[in-house]
């Protein structure tokens, strides 16, 4: 079993243990010794972030072969309109390429907590909440989604990656689960060498020693 640590990462903290800067982060609220995150989640977002000192494991969460589904609530500029919508689920290009196809619905604003500082809010434009489910990870890749096409991310927060949520979980706290990893198949290799037999022919009873030959000595027989 391996240990796994869902942490509600807060706005504002960043990704790694230490800042020369000074700046809040995950070391202000995991003391777990040698753990690591399994993929990242930006300063400027929140919500789950999954941290174990599996290799194996943080391998399975982040790599992106495995097409882990990480789901996101955002809260974009305007009223997300059906065509925006169907560009996210086809794809839409980005400067490093087309985007994987995405699971993309409008949903009403969420029962979660404040964020502070609060998002920068103008009168004249409304907002709305959209859930999008990506299986890639690219840098900021959802808010460059958004913003592609024409509606840009206020707020992010992270729901949920695989079968792991931040249900229950207020911002900055953190619970443990231990997973259960499959066994390492054996590598296939060489078949397993017997036991050397030498080479050795069997020979008949009655057949001739090898060196014997005609300057061999014979017995006479007794008369």
């Amino acid at each position: 079993m391996s240990k796994l640590i869902l942490l509600n990462k807060p706005y504002g903290v960043l990704c790694q243990f230490t800042d020369p800067e000074g700046r809040p982060t995950l070391a202000d609220f995991i003391s777990e010794p040698g753990v690591y995150a399994a993929g990242r989640l930006d300063f400027d977002s929140e919500g789950l972030l999954l941290l174990t000192a599996d290799g194996r494991l943080q391998h399975r969460i982040a790599h992106p072969s495995n097409k882990l589904p990480k789901v996101y609530w955002a809260q974009v500029e305007g009223e997300i309109t059906d065509d925006a919508l169907l560009q996210l689920r086809l794809g839409v290009t980005l400067k490093d390429g087309e985007t994987a196809p995405a699971e993309a619905r409008r949903i009403p604003a969420p029962t979660i907590w404040r964020r502070h500082p609060p998002i920068r809010e103008r009168k004249s434009i409304p907002t709305s909440w959209i859930e999008l489910t990506i299986t890639e990870g690219r840098n900021r890749q959802v808010r460059r989604m958004t913003a592609a096409v024409g509606f840009p991310t206020l707020r992010l927060v992270r729901r949920a990656i695989g079968d792991w949520s931040l249900e229950g979980l207020a911002p900055g706290e953190s619970r443990c689960e231990q997973v259960k990893m499959p066994a390492i198949p054996e590598a296939p290799g060489k078949p397993r060498s017997r036991k050397p037999s030498g080479n050795r022919r069997k020979r008949p009873r009655n057949a001739v020693a090898p060196g014997a030959g005609r300057n061999s000595r014979t017995r006479k027989p007794r008369r």
